[in-house]
């Protein structure tokens, strides 16, 4: 009976290797043919001859987005934008997280400030109103006009609260017990065991803060104020206008007109773009499966 069971049990883990593997390969492709057209020459990629392969190699679309000072000073502002913002995001979200996951008896205004948070992603103010607040404020031109207007991610901090919401009562009241107030149960219990969750949402801020591009495009006057994002959109829309007007690439004008174009540029600066996320995902990744809340109940 055990050999008869066994058999289609091989056909279905066969199956599933398969198509796991199918859709990895599916998954992977894009980014593989993007690698290869950043690395092709002009003509091949306009031709649609490249697939998985450069063909002409050449870095000269590398060379081109690299090669100038307002690249390296848009990537330092993107990288101060990502080491203040994401700090930021996270404490706000734990501090925000953590009393709205109380039960109405222990916190009175935990209906109200819940509603009040989930109205605002059911009805947001608009660009315009934004835009005036940033501007009034005078945050214009300035890192904190990338920052401040998404300090709290509110979509993150109800996956956070609802996370410290389902924790076993027992934790919490054994922290009472022991005399610990409020906030050193958030530090020594709390968050100990909120590590998956406070992970995913690290991620999913440090991904926005990184890849984010409009509001630099309506908040910098200046394009030496450009985070990453925006500095390569504007050189992606128009790379050719882009050249003409960059005093660091005059010397090469016609080399970069002859070789580089959207496409390629475009397939570089998204390689690039990647780079932070490709590096950082699979250092939190190891967070998301792991069962701690269970491992700190048995203890």
């Amino acid at each position: 009976m055990a050999v008869k069971n066994s058999v289609p049990r091989k056909i279905f883990l066969v199956f599933d290797i398969v198509l796991l593997l199918v859709i990895s390969i599916i998954c992977i492709a894009p980014f593989i043919n993007l690698l290869a057209v950043s690395f092709s020459d002009k003509l091949s990629v306009a031709a649609g001859e490249v697939t998985f392969f450069p063909k002409g190699l050449t870095t000269v679309a590398y060379e081109f987005i690299t090669n100038t000072s307002k690249f390296t000073r848009s990537l330092l502002i993107s990288c101060e934008r990502t080491a203040i913002g994401v700090p930021i995001n996270i404490l706000l979200i734990i501090l925000t997280a953590y009393p709205l996951s109380k039960t109405k008896q222990e916190f009175r205004g935990r209906n109200f400030f819940s509603w009040f948070f989930v109205v605002t992603i059911l009805f947001n103010a608009g660009l315009i109103p934004t835009y005036m607040v940033v501007r009034s404020t005078g945050l214009m031109n300035s890192i904190w006009s990338l920052i401040l207007p998404s300090a709290l991610p509110v979509f993150s901090m109800l996956v956070v609260m609802n996370y410290i919401r389902g924790l076993p009562r027992e934790l919490l009241e054994a922290a009472y017990i022991d005399g610990a107030g409020h906030i050193q149960t958030l530090i020594r219990v709390v968050l100990p065991v909120s590590l998956p969750t406070i992970a995913t949402v690290t991620l999913f801020s440090f991904v926005f803060h990184w890849n984010s591009w409009f509001d630099g495009m309506i908040y910098m006057n200046k394009i030496q104020n450009y985070p990453l994002q925006t500095y390569l959109q504007t050189v992606v829309v128009n790379p050719e206008e882009f050249i003409r007007n960059n005093t660091d690439l005059s010397g090469n004008l016609s080399k970069y007109l002859s070789m580089v174009s959207a496409r390629t540029t475009g397939a570089a600066q998204m390689f690039l773009a990647m780079i932070p996320i490709l590096c950082i995902y699979p250092w939190l990744q190891k967070y998301f499966t792991t069962g701690l809340v269970m491992g700190s109940v048995k203890g």
